[in-house]
């Protein structure tokens, strides 16, 4: 099957003409109809237009997941802009650097989610180069914004939208790296049209079913592998704004869940639930996890005690998509415990050592992509992106793994110090780059280390300035006002002086081993 490059407004078009009378998204009980969601999107992109938005401008948007937020992002998108999801967890200095650095001319927000007052946060940050705000879920807020756009015929609209490429850009998701600094990685709309039009053939979705999105819109795991991925195949998207076990197994059998992907935790806690046994989960088809190890029991106890009948692990990150490989949801429960899969169809993946050759299966080294799903580069960050992408085209990707001899890949560590704590990607050199400004440090370190309930959590190795006093309590708490809740670090401990190696560089394995 040959693939013709496509966009998302195409995509939206294409959809609306191909299921009408299906629903495209369902939340609180309202059903936007497929064949709805053109207007409602050009609608958007009527008001962008009428404030001079034009193609390649930045225009962000921070929220929880949502209907509004779906329709914000296709009006963007079929305005030709590039669409910057701001991550919900950040603190209002954190989404100002983004919104400065990405030089968004306008930010959706929803003004409070889960006690943050986000308007209230970004005040004192706001850039300069953010023209205005537009308020979600105030509707009318929302009303007068999309009054704005009457001047502009939604045929003008409708002709901004034909006129956007498969290789212009969609969005710039903005990614952590040792730097210190979040990267904005650009990605186009045909790259991301080809790779998740694979990941729907190999998981099976269909048009009607119904896909209940955990996964946060700001990340690429629910936007492209979840509301993206529902649109090319016709299914309903239920977004879900907070994950909580709890509520999540109460939807599927009210609301006939067929798709949920999520971490393992998110099963885990299905599996141990006191009314599994008395609960209706016949509706689920289709689960999707990420690249944490697994015991091929919990694939075996999903297929068997929920009932999924499609379950599968995959690997990504935001400078391929969010998708790299997947596995054969017909493979043995032990590859898809062990293994992501292999590489989705058009890509490569190779495992090279440390300079830059390639290894045989079954040899460890550094996990490199190439294909058509490699980001266009780091956003104004020529030096970064050549760092990361090399002249051959391989994207290197700092994971550490192997390839079997079917081409599965296997992760076995990781290249860069990255820890997750409760399913977020956490950087150290981003987290010193913060705790550093604190007046009362003079160095600092941070690890991951293990924790049963998160699975890891940071811990600060901190050196003071002289005559300085801090202690551990009092860093936690002004690290909460600086920064995301999952960067703030769980455990702090004070050294007279951090060890290093012969580069002078922190040795972290010795702190790792003062602190396990």
């Amino acid at each position: 099957m040959t693939f013709s490059p496509m966009t998302i407004p195409q995509l939206l078009i294409d959809a609306a003409q191909h299921h009408a009378g299906r629903t495209a998204i369902e939340e609180n009980g309202e059903c936007t109809d497929y064949r709805d969601l053109p207007h409602l999107a050009l609608a958007v992109t009527r008001s962008l237009m009428a404030r001079g938005i034009g193609k390649g401008d930045r225009v962000a948007i921070w929220a929880p997941n949502g209907r509004d937020w779906i329709i914000a992002a296709l009006g963007i998108h079929c305005a030709g802009a590039v669409m910057v999801p701001v991550n919900t967890r950040m603190k209002g200095n954190e989404a100002a650097d983004i919104l400065q650095r990405s030089a968004s001319r306008l930010l959706f927000v929803q003004p409070k989610f889960l006690g943050s007052d986000y308007l209230a946060l970004l005040a004192p940050h706001r850039p300069d180069t953010l023209e205005g705000l537009v308020l979600l879920g105030d509707a009318p807020a929302w009303d007068e914004f999309l009054a704005g756009g009457s001047s502009v015929s939604e045929a003008d609209a409708r002709q901004r939208a034909a006129g956007v490429r498969a290789d212009d850009l969609s969005d710039l998701l903005f990614t952590s790296g040792t730097t210190g600094k979040p990267k904005g990685v650009m990605s186009a709309h045909g790259q991301n049209i080809r790779a998740f039009s694979e990941y729907v053939k190999v998981i099976g979705l269909r048009a009607g079913d119904r896909y209940l999105v955990i996964n946060p819109f700001f990340h690429a795991f629910g936007y492209k592998a979840g509301w993206l991925t529902c649109l090319l195949a016709g299914a309903t998207i239920l977004p879900h704004p907070v994950f909580d076990a709890e509520a999540v197994f109460q939807r599927i059998a009210a609301e006939n869940i067929n798709v949920l992907p999520g971490p393992p935790t998110l099963y885990l806690s299905m599996l141990a639930h006191p009314k599994l046994a008395e609960t209706d989960l016949s509706s689920l088809r289709i689960a999707v996890t990420g690249a944490a190890t697994i015991a091929p029991s919990l694939i075996e106890r999903m297929r068997r005690e929920l009932g999924f009948s499609v379950v599968t692990t995959a690997y990504g990150l935001t400078e391929c998509g969010g998708l790299a490989t997947i596995c054969n949801p017909a493979d043995p429960a032990q590859t898809i415990a062990s293994t992501s899969g292999r590489a989705i169809a058009g890509t490569e993946v190779s495992i090279r050592d440390p300079q830059n050759r390639a290894l045989a299966a079954g040899d460890t080294g550094e996990i490199c992509l190439r294909g058509f799903h490699v980001m266009q580069g780091y956003f104004e960050d020529p030096q970064a992106t050549a760092e990361t992408i090399d002249t051959e085209g391989w994207l290197h990707t700092g994971d550490i793994g192997q390839l079997d001899a079917a081409g599965n890949l296997r992760i076995t560590d990781r290249l860069k110090d990255m820890f997750i704590v409760g399913g977020f990607n956490c950087y150290p050199a981003e987290i010193e780059a913060g705790l550093i400004e604190h007046p009362a440090i003079a160095q600092v370190a941070v690890i991951g280390v293990p924790d049963e309930r998160m699975g890891e959590v940071g811990c600060a190795c901190v050196v003071l300035r002289h005559e300085q006093r801090l202690d551990e309590a009092g860093l936690i708490l002004w690290a909460r006002e600086h920064m995301a809740n999952y960067k703030v670090p769980r455990m702090v401990r004070f050294y007279e002086a951090l060890p290093v190696n012969a580069s002078n560089k922190v040795a972290k394995n010795e702190l790792r081993s003062l602190i396990m």
